[in-house]
């Protein structure tokens, strides 16, 4: 849990000064669509950021190795989602485009198991 808890942390970091560098260095460099997708990325990071931090906690509270699962599949999905609409946006190459979706899914896979492992939980 440390390493995801070290991860989390890191990738909240990241998604402040990634936003911080949205606002104010690449403002009056991309256009309108390519600034909100860059924006939703780092909005999608920071968000998965905390939910991985509820992980850990969650974890702690109720130990499960599902809680694995769900902290790797948010990771991923930060990776592959944000990570593909940075690359889209700072380049333009439209290939980055169709892995948005992969990440897309994973964070939904990863909210599933985070369901299952919270039911099991209570058990």
């Amino acid at each position: 849990m440390k390493l995801i808890l070290l991860s989390a942390g890191t990738l909240a970091l990241l998604s402040v000064v990634l936003g911080a560098f949205a606002a104010h260095g690449l403002k009056n460099k991309l256009s309108e669509p390519l600034l909100h997708a860059f924006s939703t990325g780092v909005e999608y990071q920071f968000l998965h950021s905390l939910a991985l931090i509820l992980v850990v906690i969650l974890a702690k509270l109720f130990p499960n190795s599902l809680w694995y699962w769900c902290a790797g599949l948010f990771i991923a999905g930060v990776l592959c989602f944000s990570g593909s609409l940075y690359a889209l946006a700072l380049t333009g190459i439209k290939w980055f485009g169709p892995i948005t979706p992969l990440g897309g899914m994973m964070f939904i896979a990863g909210w599933a198991v985070f369901v299952i492992a919270a039911l099991k939980g209570y058990q």
